[in-house]
C-alpha cells in the first residue's frame, strides 16, 4: 500500500513526534532530560515544631542534571524527577545547610524535610524584634491591614485578638484603656503595663501628663502602612525592659508598598471622612516610601467629636550592598478633638442624659507629634547581625477633662487641664551571634537601650479650657539605660530549645518643681530581669511541642511621685510564669496554656489631681486558648480566649480582688482573601462583666459582644472597592467603664456611681482605593 520511501517518512515522523512529547507534554521542570524515566518528587519544609516553612528552594541533583523548585505557602513543593538515585539541599536565607539523599528504589513522595534556622527570621529585616516564644500563631499580616477600613486606633488594636481589650476613653481622640490577664493597666503603664513599640520606638510616655505609660502617640499611626504585629504574651524576652510586665506589642511598618501610587478614599456615617495617598518609587538598591493620612468624623455623640487627624509618614532603606542597609524613617502627627468624656450611667438609664451625651461640652484635646529615627544593619562574615537605630521625638500635648463635674467645686466646676510637652532621645543597638556551643547549634543575642525625656508637665484647674489656677507644674528628666544578654541553644536536633537571659536596667529621676520647691529632687533606681524559656518537641511524628516561659517584667513609676515619695517603690516588678503546649496540624495551629502572674507592690502618682495609689502585691492566674486554621487557600479562620480564674491581692483579710478588667476575652475572625477579587473578614469580639469595686462584687461593668464585618471587591487591577459594617448587630454596649464619686449639678448630693464611654452604634464605611504602578 505504501512505498518504501513513504513508509521510511512516516517512521521518522511518528519518531519524530514522540521526541516532541516527551520533551514537552511531560510536565516537568527546567533542567530535566526528556528521555529520563521520571517519578514524582513532593512533601513539605518544616521546622522541628512542624510549623510550614515557605520561600524555601529546594535543589534536585541526580544523573539528569539539577532541577530547583520552591516551597509554596504552605510549605509544600512537587516537581517530576529522574528515576534514579537524588540528593536534595535546600537553601534559604539563615537556615542551617540540609541534605538529604534518595535511592532509586526509596519513596520519594510526601517527603517531611526538617530545617532549621540559625538565626529567626523575624531577624532578617532592618529594625530591631524579638523572637517570639511559643505561642506563635498571634502574628497578623499585611492583608488585614491592606484590605480593611480604619478610622481609629482602637480598631486596629481589635484585630491583635490576644486577650487584649482595649477601649476608647472618650471617644477617639484620648489614649487607649488597656486591659488584660485581669489587670487594668489604665493607658498602658500601670498594673505591669504594656509595652508597645512602631519600628522600636516605644510609644508609652513616662511620667506623662495624663499617665504613666501614656500611649497617645498611637494616633500618628496609619493602618495601612502596617506590614506585621508580633506580640510577646509576658516579659519572656531580654530585650524589652519598662512596662513590659503583662507583654510587648511591636508594630512594624512597611519599608515599601507593591504600587507607585496609592489612593484610598472614604466616608461613611457620623460624617466620615478619610484619605490615604502614598507615593513609594520603584528604586534600584532600596525601597522608600511617603504617605499622608487625614481623618475626620463627629461620631454619634451630641456634642460633636471634632475629631481631626492628620499623620505624615516617611521612609527611605538604602542597602549598601547584600549585607549591608541604612534606613532612615519619620513621622509627623496632629490630633485634634472634642469629646463627651465619660458619663454617669445611672443618669442615662434614668432617662436624664442620651447615651452619647455630655454634661461639660469642653473636654477634649489637641496633640502635636514628631519622630525622626535612623536604622543601620550589617551581617559578618560569620553569619552574625550587628543592628543600629536611634530617635529624636517632640510631643506637644494638652488635655481638657472633666471627670467628676462639680464634685470639688460647685461654682467652676472640676475641669482640669494637663500639659504634657516633651523631647526624647534615644540609641538601641543588638547583635546576634549563631555559632555551636558544645557542638550544639547556638544564638547569642546582647544589646543596650538608652532613652531619655526632658518632660514640662503640668495640671491646671480650667473653665471652658481656660486655665485660671494652677495645681502643680514640674521639669521632669527620666533617663534609662539598659543592657541585656539572651542566650539559646538547640539540643536534640532542635527538638529542645533552651534559653535563659538576663537584663539590667537603670533609671535616673529628677524633678525641679516650679511651684513646691520641696517637692523637687533626684533619685535613682536599678532592677536584674531574669528570662528562662524552654521548649520541647518529643518527636517529628506528633505535632506537639511543650513550652515553659518566666520573665521578670518591670515597670517605672512617675519622676514626681518618686521623688515626693522616696520611700516608696521607684520600680515595681510583675513575675510571669506560662506552661503549655503548641500544635501544628499542617494547616491547623492550636496552642493552650496556663499562667501565673505575681505583681509586687506599687505606688501610683495620679496626674488628674497630685495625689498618690499604693497597690498592694497582687496575683492573677488562669489559661488561655487559641486556635488558627486555613479552612481552604482563601479562607481562614483564628479564634481564642483569655480566661482569668482569679486576681486578687496577697495578704488581704477579707480577701481584697483586682478590679476594674474583664475576666474572659474572647474573639473569633473568618478572613477571606483573594477569591475572585474579593476580601475581607467577619470579626467577633467579647468580654465579660466584671467587678468595678475589689470589695462590692455587686458593682459591676457590663460585658458585650460585637461584629465587625468588612468587605473589598478588585474592580480592575488598579481600583478596589471597600465596605466595611462596624458593630454590624446594632449592639448597645459601653466600653470604658470605671466607679467613682461625682455630681453632676450643683446643689446635688455627691454620689458614687459608674461613669462609662458608649461603644459606636452601628456605623457604615465605604470607600474606594486606587494602586497604580505595579512594581513586578
Amino acid at each position: 500500500m505504501f512505498t518504501p520511501r513513504l513508509t521510511r517518512l512516516v517512521r521518522l515522523h511518528l519518531g519524530l513526534c514522540a521526541l516532541f512529547w516527551l520533551a514537552f507534554a511531560v510536565p516537568g521542570v527546567v533542567g530535566q532530560t526528556p528521555l529520563t524515566a521520571t517519578r514524582v518528587l513532593s512533601g513539605v519544609v518544616v521546622t522541628s515544631k512542624n510549623e510550614v516553612v515557605p520561600g524555601v528552594t529546594i535543589a534536585v541533583h541526580s544523573a539528569a542534571g539539577e532541577q530547583r523548585v520552591q516551597s509554596d505557602e504552605e510549605g509544600r513543593f512537587q516537581l517530576n524527577v529522574a528515576r534514579s538515585a537524588l540528593v536534595l539541599k535546600v537553601y534559604g536565607r539563615n537556615l542551617a545547610a540540609l541534605e538529604k539523599a534518595i535511592a532509586a528504589a526509596d519513596v520519594s513522595e510526601n517527603l517531611r524535610l526538617e530545617v532549621t534556622y540559625v538565626i529567626p527570621a523575624i531577624h532578617e529585616g532592618l529594625i530591631i524584634s524579638a523572637t517570639q516564644l511559643d505561642p506563635t500563631i498571634d502574628r497578623r499580616n499585611d492583608p488585614i491591614y491592606r484590605d480593611t477600613l480604619f478610622s481609629r486606633d482602637d480598631q486596629v488594636f481589635h484585630t491583635l485578638d490576644a486577650g487584649i481589650n482595649a477601649g476608647q476613653h472618650e471617644g477617639g481622640g484620648k489614649s487607649l484603656e488597656i486591659r488584660r490577664f485581669g489587670f487594668n493597666l489604665d493607658h498602658g503603664g500601670v498594673n505591669g503595663g504594656l509595652k508597645v513599640l512602631v519600628d522600636n520606638f516605644q510609644q508609652n510616655q513616662g511620667t506623662q501628663g495624663h499617665g504613666q505609660g501614656y500611649l497617645g502617640q498611637l494616633k500618628s499611626l496609619t493602618p495601612e502602612l502596617v506590614q506585621d504585629v508580633d506580640i510577646l504574651n509576658g516579659p519572656f524576652s531580654a530585650q524589652y525592659g519598662d512596662f513590659s510586665g503583662l507583654g510587648v506589642v511591636h508594630i512594624r511598618l512597611k519599608e515599601s508598598l507593591p504600587e507607585q501610587v496609592t489612593a484610598r478614599f472614604q466616608g461613611g456615617s457620623f460624617d466620615t471622612f478619610r484619605t490615604f495617598a502614598a507615593y513609594s518609587p520603584k528604586l534600584k538598591s532600596g525601597d522608600a516610601l511617603l504617605a499622608y493620612e487625614g481623618s475626620r468624623t463627629d461620631g454619634p455623640f451630641k456634642n460633636p467629636l471634632a475629631y481631626k487627624r492628620d499623620n505624615l509618614t516617611g521612609n527611605y532603606v538604602h542597602k549598601l550592598n547584600d549585607k549591608r542597609a541604612l534606613g532612615f524613617k519619620f513621622n509627623l502627627g496632629r490630633n485634634d478633638f472634642t469629646s463627651s468624656g465619660q458619663i454617669p450611667l445611672d443618669e442615662v438609664f434614668a432617662g436624664r442624659l442620651d447615651r452619647f451625651g455630655f454634661i461639660d461640652p469642653e473636654n477634649g484635646g489637641r496633640v502635636r507629634t514628631g519622630v525622626a529615627s535612623a536604622y543601620f544593619r550589617q551581617e559578618t562574615e560569620k553569619n552574625g547581625v550587628f543592628k543600629l537605630d536611634g530617635f529624636v521625638a517632640r510631643s506637644l500635648f494638652d488635655l481638657y477633662s472633666n471627670f467628676t463635674f462639680f464634685l470639688n467645686d460647685e461654682v467652676n466646676g472640676d475641669e482640669i487641664v494637663q500639659h504634657d510637652s516633651r523631647l526624647q532621645e534615644g540609641v538601641n543597638a543588638q547583635f546576634l551571634q549563631p555559632y555551636k556551643l558544645f557542638g550544639q547549634r547556638a544564638l547569642l543575642n546582647v544589646g543596650a537601650n538608652y532613652h531619655d525625656n526632658q518632660i514640662n508637665v503640668g495640671l491646671d484647674n480650667a473653665i471652658a479650657r481656660a486655665p485660671f489656677a494652677v495645681a502643680s507644674k514640674a521639669n521632669a528628666r527620666v533617663t534609662n539605660v539598659a543592657g541585656y544578654v539572651q542566650q539559646g541553644i538547640d539540643l536534640w536536633r532542635g527538638h529542645v530549645h533552651l534559653e535563659a537571659g538576663l537584663r539590667y536596667d537603670y533609671f535616673r529621676f529628677k524633678v525641679e518643681d516650679r511651684v513646691t520647691a520641696t517637692a523637687s529632687g533626684m533619685q535613682g533606681a536599678s532592677q536584674v530581669q531574669p528570662k528562662f524559656n524552654l521548649a520541647v518537641t518529643p518527636s517529628e511524628r506528633v505535632p506537639l511541642t511543650m513550652y515553659f516561659n518566666y520573665g521578670r517584667g518591670i515597670s517605672s513609676q512617675d519622676a514626681r511621685g518618686v521623688v515626693q515619695q522616696p520611700a516608696g517603690p521607684k520600680v515595681s516588678t510583675t513575675d510571669f510564669y506560662q506552661v503549655g503546649t503548641a500544635h501544628h496540624f499542617g494547616r491547623l495551629s492550636l496552642a493552650t496554656d496556663l499562667f501565673l502572674i505575681d505583681r509586687s507592690n506599687e505606688q501610683v502618682y495620679i496626674p488628674d489631681d497630685g495625689s498618690f495609689e499604693f497597690k498592694g502585691p497582687s496575683r492573677a492566674y488562669g489559661a488561655e486558648a487559641k486556635l488558627a486554621v486555613k479552612l481552604t487557600r482563601a479562607l481562614s479562620f483564628n479564634g481564642g480566649f483569655t480566661k482569668v480564674m482569679n486576681a486578687f491581692y496577697r495578704g488581704t483579710m477579707p480577701r481584697l480582688y483586682v478590679d476594674s478588667a474583664p475576666q474572659f476575652i474572647s474573639n473569633a475572625a473568618l478572613t477571606l482573601a483573594g477569591w475572585q477579587g474579593f476580601s475581607g473578614s467577619l470579626r467577633y469580639r467579647h468580654i465579660n462583666n466584671y467587678r468595678l469595686d475589689g470589695e462590692d462584687p455587686g458593682i459591676r461593668a457590663a460585658g458585650f459582644d460585637v461584629v465587625d464585618l468588612s468587605v473589598n471587591k478588585r474592580l480592575h487591577r488598579w481600583l478596589e472597592f471597600n465596605f466595611s459594617l462596624d458593630n454590624l448587630t446594632g449592639k448597645r454596649y459601653f466600653e470604658t467603664q470605671n466607679y467613682f464619686e461625682s455630681r453632676v449639678r450643683p446643689g446635688l448630693d455627691p454620689v458614687a456611681r459608674i461613669h462609662a464611654t458608649p461603644g459606636y452604634p452601628r456605623t457604615v464605611t465605604a470607600g474606594i482605593t486606587f494602586r497604580l504602578g505595579a512594581k513586578d
